[in-house]
C-alpha cells in the first residue's frame, strides 16, 4: 500500500499538539482512510501505519481480495469489529480472524501474506476493522519473520469508570494483554457510553486517541468520527464521551526515524530498495495456495 497525503490540523486546545482527519479512498464500495503516516506527523510511538476500512457491505459472490504481497521491517496488526478476513502468509500459515480475534505477523527480514474474503462469501458479507503497523526496534528489524494468532478471549476485558476496554496490545489499568509487543506499546479499545469519562494510561512517548464511531471530547478539544487526535507530551486529556462512542488509544515508544515506501518500513532507505528489488526478482518465498502477486508498484 502506497503513502497517501493525509489532512491534519493543529488548531487545537491545550494538551493537544494534532488533529489527524486522514486521507479517505472509495476502493469500489470499501471504503479506507489511511490516518498514518500524516506529513506532518509520521508515528505515534511505533504506529507508523494505522487504517480504518469499513463498514463495507458486499453482495454474495464478492469481498476483500488482497493478493500476496510483501513486507520487511514491522509487525502488522489486524482487529476487526465485523466480518472475516483468511490470512495466509510465507510460513504456511492460514488462520481466519475475527472480530475481537488479533492476527499479529511479524515481517522481520522479510514476509509474504495474503489476505481474503472469509467464509461468509457465499452470503452478503460485512467487514469493519482497523489495520496497523508497528516499526520494530532497529536491533529487530532483520529478525525471523513469524505470525502468532490470539482468540477474542484472551484478550483482557473489563470496566473502568463506566467505560469497557479491551487491552489489544500493552498493559493498561492492571491488565495486560498477551500479544507479543517489540517495544512499549498501548492499543485499547474504548466502548464509553455517553457522558463517561476516562483518563489514559500516560508513560509513553507518544499518545493519541481515534474515533472509530461517536464524538468525544479530549479535554476540551471536541473529536469527531474517523479523526486521531495526538497528545503534546506523550500525556493524553481526559477524554469524555458527547454520544456512545468506540474510541481507539494507541501509544508507545518513539523508535526514531523509519521510512516506508510500499509495504516496507525500514530505518535504512537502502533496505528498503533492496527489498524492492528482491520481489522483482523473485527472491521472497511464496504464500502456499495463493500463486497470485501483486506487482512491484513503478
Amino acid at each position: 500500500m502506497d503513502e497517501s497525503a493525509n489532512n491534519s490540523r493543529n488548531d487545537t486546545a491545550a494538551g493537544i499538539e494534532r488533529i489527524i482527519d486522514g486521507d479517505s479512498k472509495d476502493l469500489g464500495g470499501f471504503s479506507v482512510l489511511r490516518v498514518l503516516p500524516a506529513p506532518a506527523r509520521r508515528m505515534v510511538g511505533p504506529f507508523i501505519f494505522f487504517d480504518h476500512f469499513g463498514p463495507a457491505e458486499f453482495p454474495p459472490g464478492e469481498g476483500i481480495q488482497v493478493r500476496p504481497h510483501p513486507h520487511i521491517g514491522l509487525s502488522t496488526v489486524t482487529y476487526l469489529f465485523e466480518g472475516e478476513i483468511i490470512h495466509r502468509d510465507s510460513l504456511g500459515y492460514l488462520q481466519p480472524i475475527r472480530p475481537g480475534a488479533i492476527n499479529l505477523m511479524t515481517a522481520g527480514r522479510g514476509i509474504v501474506h495474503s489476505e481474503r474474503a472469509g467464509d461468509d462469501l457465499g452470503s452478503v458479507s460485512r467487514l469493519h476493522g482497523i489495520q496497523t503497523w508497528m516499526a520494530l526496534p532497529r536491533d529487530q528489524e532483520e529478525c525471523e519473520p513469524a505470525f502468532r494468532h490470539y482468540a477474542a478471549e484472551d484478550l483482557p476485558e473489563f470496566e473502568q469508570d463506566g467505560v469497557t476496554i479491551r487491552v489489544i496490545m500493552g498493559e493498561a489499568f492492571g491488565h495486560e494483554s498477551p500479544v507479543t509487543r517489540y517495544a512499549p506499546t498501548l492499543y485499547l479499545e474504548c466502548r464509553m457510553p455517553a457522558g463517561s469519562e476516562l483518563t489514559a494510561p500516560d508513560g509513553y512517548d507518544d499518545i493519541a486517541a481515534y474515533v472509530v464511531s461517536g464524538e468525544v471530547n479530549v479535554g476540551e478539544q471536541p473529536l469527531g468520527e474517523r479523526r486521531m487526535a495526538v497528545a503534546e507530551s506523550g500525556r493524553l486529556p481526559r477524554l469524555r464521551a458527547n454520544a456512545d462512542s468506540l474510541v481507539l488509544v494507541i501509544g508507545g515508544a518513539d523508535l526514531g526515524e523509519r521510512h516506508i515506501w510500499w509495504n516496507f518500513v525500514s530505518s535504512s532507505r537502502e533496505r528498503i530498495e533492496q527489498a524492492g528489488q528482491d520481489w522483482r526478482e523473485g527472491r521472497f518465498d511464496g504464500v502456499p495456495g495463493d500463486d497470485e502477486f501483486i506487482p512491484l508498484p513503478e
